[in-house]
């Protein structure tokens, strides 16, 4: 086994032990709880994405018109 190999394979170990840890001490109902605030989230940027869209759109169409006779194009 390579070193590499090791410090890879302790990491994952690691992270599992974490893991567990984590699970004996506050419960799935933890993982579940933080599960739908991540999903909220996502929820949330992906409309606020889509707001800001439709506002770019808007805004680019004017701001070509008005700044394209300035640029001597």
């Amino acid at each position: 086994m390579t070193v590499r190999e090791a410090g890879r394979l302790g990491g994952l170990v690691g992270g599992r032990k974490g893991g567990l840890t984590v699970k004996a001490e506050r419960g799935v109902e933890f993982y579940q709880e933080i599960g739908k605030l991540g999903g909220q989230r996502v929820r949330d940027l992906i409309a606020a994405g889509r707001d800001a869209e439709r506002g770019s759109r808007r805004g680019n169409r004017r701001g070509r018109k008005q700044f394209a006779p300035d640029r001597g194009v």
